[in-house]
């Protein structure tokens, strides 16, 4: 037999430290064979001591290599010009990337084949190799970095009377079967490399801001200090109804948790973009990286269907009950503006999903006092025009009671018409 190196052949003339590199590199490409014994040239050398090799390379695939890649391994003496060299066979694994177990998998730590040498990966390749093993869902993908603290996680979860040891993460598949770290434990570490970010503005558009914070680490963390950082900036204006003070808050307390939760736990983490939250006079945005789930449309999410892009940390948060069930939180935004002139707009895009909560008018119009009469001409004091179907949501009436109003008020020259067909609004005159 002829020995010469290629892409599935490699030549040893003995075993050097660089042995369980070319391991490492076969699995992780398209397997390959390596033989003890031969020199470069393809010299048969051989081998002193066979059983003591055969050994010594069985333990450094155990011992050496991750993850296991012993059933994906053969060792064998063979005969050769009368001398005997060692052949080992390496199939291509299914969990790769394989890595040397002191190096993790980083560049140093994990190899591929190229052409006759087996050289580092890069960071990039090893997350496709990631994706390729464990499916595309960047949650239940192994964690390129494996030295992950939990230092405000595990106070989260005691704080809810949680246990946040080895089992509960296995549970809560913050680790795999094979005990790795999975990237849905990254996001709830201390080291969590993506960021929140937000901005309040001046006026209504982004000519100029007044202050900017951006959130790290932990997830809930992140969580936690955005929804204060939010909560500053939802300002109460006071009204007097009868002999009492009442307070209204600019936006819906719910409704502020809701889109921040949802941009949390249903952002495309496979992008490095932060979660930006926009504050303006008049309204505030949260924009969320990655458009809606393959498959799902507006009309779904709006009827209730839901699928997670993260069903690991989905989980993780419905355990810490901070969301109720799955498929809730756009309609219990669109339900905390019950009787609201504005409404919140929801825009998904192909890359990213943008959640608009306009600012409540002063007084809830479900609380305005009057007649119909005043009732809309009260509105159309604040508000610049008005459609016939605002004008139903209003008054919770009819279309036929909705037409009758504005046609008097027309009638009487107090407002006038704009537009035509669905187009038409209403404003004072």
């Amino acid at each position: 037999m002829t020995y010469e190196e290629s892409f599935t052949v490699e030549l040893k003339r003995e075993i050097n430290a660089d042995f369980k590199k070319e391991i490492v590199a076969f699995a992780n490409s398209e397997g390959g064979e390596i033989y003890v014994g031969v020199d470069k040239n393809g010299d048969i050398a051989g081998v002193k001591n066979p059983e003591q090799t055969m050994e010594q390379i069985g333990n450094m695939i155990r011992d050496g290599i991750k993850p296991d890649l012993t059933a994906y391994t053969s060792i064998e003496a063979i005969k050769e010009a009368e001398k005997t060299i060692v052949k080992v066979s390496v199939l291509r694994g299914t969990k790769r990337p394989y890595h040397l177990a002191d190096k993790g998998l980083k560049p140093t730590g994990v190899f591929v084949r190229h052409g006759v040498s087996s050289v580092p990966a890069t960071e990039d390749l090893i997350r496709e190799l990631l994706r390729e093993s464990d499916g595309i869902a960047f949650d239940r993908s192994r964690c390129l970095n494996q030295e992950l603290t939990f230092e405000y996680a595990e106070r989260y979860f005691s704080d809810n009377n949680m246990s946040f040891n080895e089992s509960n993460k296995r549970t809560l598949r913050l680790i795999d079967a094979d005990g790795y770290y999975t990237n849905a434990a990254l996001l709830l570490s201390d080291q969590c490399e993506h960021t929140i970010k937000c901005a309040v503005y001046e006026g209504v558009g982004k000519t100029a801001f007044k202050t900017r914070k951006e959130f790290s680490g932990s997830v809930l963390k992140q969580m936690d200090e955005a929804y204060e950082f939010i909560s500053l900036n939802n300002n109460l204006n006071t009204t007097i109804e009868g002999l009492k003070r009442v307070d209204h808050p600019d936006y819906p307390p719910y409704a502020l948790r809701e889109a921040l939760l949802n941009a949390i736990v249903h952002r495309d983490y496979d992008y490095s973009g932060s979660i930006l939250i926009n504050i303006y006079e008049d309204r505030i945005e949260f924009v969320s990286i990655g458009g809606l789930v393959k498959g799902m449309t507006m009309q779904d999410i709006l009827g209730g269907v839901s699928q997670s892009r993260n069903m690991v940390l989905a989980n993780v948060f419905y355990r810490l009950k901070l969301i109720e069930s799955y498929g809730t939180g756009i309609r219990r935004i669109i339900e905390s503006y019950e009787g609201c002139l504005e409404q919140p707009v929801f825009a998904p895009a192909p890359a990213s999903f943008v959640v608009t909560l306009p600012k409540i008018i002063e007084v809830p119009f479900s609380q305005t006092k009057g007649t119909n009469r005043e009732q809309i001409l009260t509105i159309l004091e604040t508000k610049k025009e008005i459609t016939r179907k605002e004008v139903e949501s209003v008054l919770n009436c009819s279309k036929f009671t909705a037409i009758n109003l504005i046609n008097e008020l027309l009638k009487e020259n107090l407002i006038e018409k704009s537009g035509s067909g669905p187009s038409v609004t209403y404003k004072l005159k």
